[in-house]
């Protein structure tokens, strides 16, 4: 919702920000890696039962993934290889900072709620995985309640109020279903309305055909033949 909405207008307005970060050498990429490092001492930071600093490494992690598309865009450097490395990025980011939640629960919590933030990634990991199938095939899979930017605001909100942790996650868990429904049945939609284009028979399989007839037309005068010279 964020993304489809709002992302664009922030980027704009962030494309100064881009321009003088791009002259004093940093470039996308850099920004990328950073944000991975903050999320590796965010999600260290949670499982260790440090909330608070977990929180302001997150919005560490947050910044440079927000400034990486505008000095790639300022500097002219946008690329798929650079898309592709944001994307794998964002994906790990995730997994970092819901397995330092997953142990921190685990490590304080008694039951099966651990899993809890598990299943929340396994979720966010569908949703991402359906936006990117479904622009691979050229169909827009884009909105949501729940997609990544309100998934780490949800985090930073129950990480600043840890007594909603468990409630907060299963809230993450029913809206990010609610969001892989949503992209699932927008791009069925969107692919139901492609004419399907039955396809042609291959010109091997053809040859193949006639080449079996004619071994089988063969082999019946063959036995035609050695017939009529018993018969003789």
């Amino acid at each position: 919702m964020f993304d489809k909405h709002f992302r664009t207008t922030i980027e704009k307005r962030l494309r100064p920000i881009g321009h003088n970060l791009r002259r004093t050498g940093v470039t996308a990429d850099h920004l990328t890696l950073l944000g991975v490092v903050m999320a590796v001492g965010a999600s260290l930071a949670i499982a260790n039962g440090a909330l608070r600093a977990g929180l302001l490494l997150l919005f560490l992690t947050a910044v440079p993934d927000v400034l990486d598309g505008a000095v790639a865009k300022a500097s002219g450097s946008a690329s798929p290889r650079g898309a592709f490395f944001d994307s794998v990025a964002d994906r790990l980011t995730d997994a970092l900072l819901l397995g330092g939640v997953a142990w921190f629960l685990a490590s304080t919590r008694t039951g099966r709620v651990s899993v809890l933030p598990l299943a929340v990634l396994a979720l966010s990991m569908l949703i991402s995985y359906e936006r990117a199938k479904a622009e691979s095939l050229g169909f827009d899979a884009q909105g949501g309640l729940m997609e990544r930017a309100e998934r780490l605001m949800a985090l930073a909100f129950a990480l600043l109020f840890d007594s909603l942790l468990v409630f907060v996650l299963w809230a993450m868990l029913v809206l990010s279903a609610v969001t892989a429904a949503q992209r699932f049945v927008a791009v069925w939609r969107q692919a139901s309305g492609v004419p399907v284009v039955p396809a042609r028979t291959p010109w091997r399989p053809r040859r193949a055909v006639r080449t079996t007839e004619r071994s089988r037309v063969r082999r019946q005068r063959w036995v035609q033949a050695r017939q009529f010279r018993r018969g003789r």
